[in-house]
């Protein structure tokens, strides 16, 4: 893999946007993580303008060279699904203006990516995450931990469609 990929993985939420920077060279390494963490009592239009502004911050500040997005999962509640696809669609805008690349992945690929399988429950997976990047613990807070592991499924499923690109591109 390329020394100087700087994947930022994001876990988007209205009050906490989780966030983590693998670094991959030889070994993954862990420059960053943590939540951008909007007050929950300012409306949602301003949470919105906050974590735009707090993500082109980061985004400056990290200067990863490609960005991955967990998309929306939820099953029951239309309206938390509503509000996280805002967030979301926050995390993708924030990635095309500061124009790096970006991927989104659903739930159940990251998990299959650290864990083997989509099911997994995320203590599972946070351990694993822990366990991949050689942590001591498990990353917290939690969407940090989940972010971290949306950079982890980026880095070997981007690995694997560039190998299987060129292998077709081969005369």
């Amino acid at each position: 893999m390329c020394a100087d990929r700087r994947v930022l993985g994001l876990d988007p939420g209205t009050v906490y946007l989780g966030y983590g920077l693998v670094a991959q060279g030889t070994q993954p390494d862990v420059p960053a993580w943590g939540v951008l963490h909007a007050r929950a009592g300012l409306s949602l239009p301003e949470r919105l303008l906050y974590l735009h502004d707090a993500l082109n911050d980061l985004l400056a500040r990290l200067r990863p060279t490609e960005v991955a997005v967990e998309e929306v999962f939820v099953a029951r509640n239309w309206r938390t699904a509503l509000a996280l696809g805002h967030a979301h669609g926050i995390a993708l805008l924030a990635a095309a203006r500061a124009g790096v690349p970006v991927a989104t992945y659903a739930t159940a690929t990251v998990k299959e990516a650290v864990t083997g399988f989509g099911g997994a429950d995320k203590a599972q997976v946070q351990a694993l995450v822990a366990q991949h990047l050689g942590l001591s613990a498990v990353p917290r807070p939690d969407h940090a931990a989940d972010a971290l592991a949306v950079a982890l499924c980026h880095l070997w499923r981007g690995a694997f469609a560039r190998r299987v690109a060129e292998e077709a591109r081969a005369p």
